[in-house]
């Protein structure tokens, strides 16, 4: 039976039906706030205001700023606000190292001649700056003989600059340049030009003008000053002089080619047979890439090249040339570990980076400073055998 207006049995049904709906919210609310880890927090979605797990996030931004120090992030129905934003920003942070990767990746595929040898450089630009050295030493050998001696000048002035630097670097006691740089100039062209007897003259006055120098500046750390001037001199234009001693000796320019091509075969064949065999170090904690059988390639193939020199340039016995070789590789070999013992101390990798693929220019006369002395020697006992 209807009412008569219509009323009550069209309200009844509808009545049933928001009483039903709102028993399951209510239930639905009672089970999602007792648990905090609800799907809804699994999904990202931020808590409902007044809810159990919105309290409990509240609490735990408060005492995280008050912990840290920082204001309290959550707003003022006690929701936190960087609830939703916190799955964006770890998206967003583990995106960059993909697209770092991705970049390097890349650059590396886009060109690939900037790879690295095994040895940690770059090797078509080491093999073209020892190119273009190799040919700048032999014009200034066989073509224009003063190009060389201002080659030398210039190449144990740079050398000296550098290892100043790196010593004032580490250790903050400065070493004035103008004598070192005077030093670098005298004594090669000495050499080239006068020989032994103005040499030893020039070194002498070379280390007065140090200690005069750093005497009138009156540092505080003048006697640091003054041995670590004395040597950058006694290991940069000194040991260089002696290439200049050996040009002009009797064989001259093929003598002093001779000592290079040595050296030169040392690194060819140490680096050859050490980066394909190498397993046993030599000095681990100064130099950990040089095996003992990159010293033996050094040796066996420095040999080689020492005797046929010797024998069809140099003109001189053959025992010659095998004593001249074996002693180069030794002496190489100590002027390379002489470097990386500075160098490790010194907390550099390389002294400068002027020679693309080769660091700086100490880096590649290392070897070269420690081998001409013996060089020399070789040299005047052949002249003096006859």
């Amino acid at each position: 039976m209807t009412h008569p207006s219509g009323s009550r049995n069209e309200s009844s049904p509808v009545e049933g039906l928001d009483s039903s709906v709102s028993a399951d919210e209510t239930k639905a609310r009672r089970v999602a706030s007792t648990d905090v880890d609800a799907p809804s927090r699994a999904s990202g979605r931020p808590a409902a205001p007044g809810s159990r797990r919105a309290r409990r996030e509240a609490e735990r931004a408060a005492a995280r700023a008050a912990a840290t120090g920082e204001p309290d992030s959550t707003s003022s129905t006690g929701t936190p606000s960087t609830v939703t934003a916190e799955p964006v920003a770890a998206s967003t942070v583990t995106a960059e190292p993909v697209a770092a990767e991705q970049t390097i990746t890349a650059g590396s595929a886009a060109s690939p001649e900037t790879k690295q040898s095994k040895a940690g450089r770059n090797l078509p630009a080491a093999i073209g700056v020892g190119v273009g050295l190799l040919a700048a030493l032999g014009l200034g050998l066989f073509v224009f003989p003063y190009l060389l001696i201002a080659l030398g000048c210039l190449v144990a002035g740079i050398g000296s600059w550098e290892v100043s630097r790196a010593l004032k670097a580490r250790t903050g006691i400065p070493i004035p340049l103008a004598p070192l740089l005077i030093t670098s100039l005298a004594l090669p062209l000495l050499a080239g030009l006068y020989g032994p007897v103005a040499l030893s003259l020039g070194l002498t006055a070379c280390l007065l003008l140090v200690v005069l120098w750093n005497m009138l500046e009156g540092r505080s750390h003048g006697p640091q000053s003054i041995g670590l001037s004395l040597l950058v001199v006694g290991w940069v234009p000194l040991l260089a002089s002696f290439a200049f001693l050996i040009f002009q000796s009797e064989r001259g320019a093929s003598a002093l080619l001779t000592v290079v091509l040595l050296v030169v075969s040392n690194d060819t064949f140490g680096y050859i047979v050490g980066a394909t065999l190498g397993k046993h170090p030599m000095a681990a904690r100064i130099s950990p890439k040089k095996s003992w059988e990159g010293f033996a390639g050094s040796v066996l193939g420095a040999s080689l090249v020492g005797i046929a020199l010797c024998l069809w340039v140099l003109r001189i016995p053959w025992w010659l040339g095998l004593v001249l070789a074996v002693a180069t590789v030794i002496c190489a070999t100590l002027g390379d570990f002489a470097e990386s013992m500075v160098k490790r101390a010194l907390g550099v990798k390389d002294m400068s980076n002027l020679l693309p693929g080769h660091g700086g220019m100490m880096d590649r006369l290392d070897s070269l400073l420690f081998a001409m002395p013996f060089g020399y020697a070789v040299v005047m006992l052949a002249e003096a055998l006859g």
